[in-house]
């Protein structure tokens, strides 16, 4: 007998010794996942103690029948494991973890019943465990891959039915999913303007911050500024605030609303964008929040002539920046220099120069009033003033416009 077909039977009579503790096996694994693996015990009480214990079960078998020359058993179970993690929440890294506890549990096991003399037998049977834990590997990441691709489709799908009115009953039917009674609705985006893959990375990290509040009940469709995030409307908004307000360098802007039923997400997820968009300043805002700003950023025929009280200040835009800084200093003069980097007397010259191109005084109750307005306008439609008239703000997603990554 060749030194290979030694190893080959010393390999089955270690291996067989296996057999009668196939049972407690499972169960160590099962214990030593519970200890070891983040998260585990998250899982349903009947996945971790019954699911689990089983594919372990299932595995050590395999692992038994390939090394006795058997056929192989049906590695589809563990594919079909993943996709139910992965449906679940539960991370990859911590799914395989638990193969890797698994592997390491037949293995230290084979070392405590190896007899003298069966050292090649033992080696040859790592070898064995190491490919059979790499094939499953590989078959485990693709099919949560997979599933995790489906899932995120599934809940795009739905997310852009319910933004735009498109039948999201429909759409939760055919993926399977659930509706939920109500929505509070959510613009996100940068204080500054966005590039797509900025934008794409706000939404993901909006989306990653606000998961564990909805008990990953949480739906998000991407646009040009960040995004729209669906949670169920029994979040609170202070907690909302708390996750997306002091966890990063540069908070968000981030407009509100609440649809009371599925039908109503897609007035409330326009309103949301259009509070985002006139509040201009990061934070969580309400419509009583900026509904000076929103009314005014509602009107359509008298915006082109509101907008156009700032064309002369167009090529001017330090003039621009002071009354926007005395408005929001409260017109206090030195605060208002202080933010600009200037002494308070420029201030004043600054203001003088607004008033006499156009005719507009903005320390005057009227002129706080009509400049306000305008540079509200101005805000709501970055391409200028004059344009102001056709740039009522409109939910991207709900008017079927491009959005980033689509």
């Amino acid at each position: 007998m060749s030194q290979s077909d030694a190893a080959r039977e010393g390999a089955i009579r270690l291996v067989a010794r296996l057999k009668p503790r196939v049972n407690h096996l499972a169960r160590a694994i099962v214990e030593r996942q519970r200890a070891e693996i983040p998260g585990f015990d998250l899982l349903p009480e009947e996945v971790r103690d019954v699911e689990i214990a089983a594919t372990a079960r299932h595995a050590i078998r395999g692992f038994l029948r390939h090394v006795q020359g058997l056929p192989d058993i049906d590695i589809g179970v563990f594919r079909e494991r993943a996709a139910e993690r992965a449906e679940e929440g539960l991370p990859l890294v911590q799914l395989l973890r638990g193969y890797h506890v698994g592997a390491e549990v037949v293995l230290d096991t084979l070392g405590e019943l190896a007899r003298p003399g069966e050292h090649a037998a033992l080696q040859s049977l790592t070898r064995m465990q190491l490919r059979a834990l790499q094939a499953v590997v590989e078959n485990v990441t693709e099919a949560y891959l997979t599933g995790l691709a489906d899932q995120q489709g599934a809940a795009r799908e739905l997310a852009r039915a319910l933004v735009r009115g498109d039948r999201p009953a429909e759409v939760a039917a055919r993926h399977g999913l659930s509706l939920e009674s109500g929505y509070l609705v959510l613009s996100v985006r940068g204080p500054e303007p966005q590039t797509p893959v900025a934008a794409r990375r706000l939404l993901r990290w909006a989306r990653a911050r606000l998961a564990p509040l909805a008990e990953g009940r949480v739906l998000s469709l991407p646009d040009e500024h960040g995004g729209c995030v669906l949670l169920p409307s029994r979040v609170e908004l202070d907690a909302v605030a708390e996750h997306l307000l002091s966890h990063r360098p540069t908070a968000p802007v981030v407009g509100a609303a609440t649809a009371d039923s599925p039908e109503g997400v897609p007035a409330a997820a326009e309103r949301a964008h259009r509070i985002a968009a006139v509040a201009d300043a990061p934070g969580l805002h309400r419509l009583r929040d900026v509904l000076l700003e929103y009314h005014v950023a509602a009107a359509t025929d008298s915006a082109p002539e509101l907008g156009a009280l700032l064309e002369p200040l167009v090529r001017r835009p330090g003039l621009t920046a002071t009354v926007a800084a005395f408005l929001d200093c409260d017109f206090d003069r030195r605060r208002t220099a202080h933010v600009l980097g200037v002494h308070p007397n420029t201030v004043d010259n600054r203001l003088s120069r607004v008033t006499e191109l156009t005719g507009i005084d903005p320390r005057t109750a009227r002129g706080v009033q009509l400049l306000g307005a305008a540079l509200t306008l101005h805000r709501v439609a970055p391409e200028g003033p004059a344009q102001t008239g056709s740039a009522r703000p409109r939910h991207p997603a709900a008017a079927g416009a491009p959005r980033a990554g689509s």
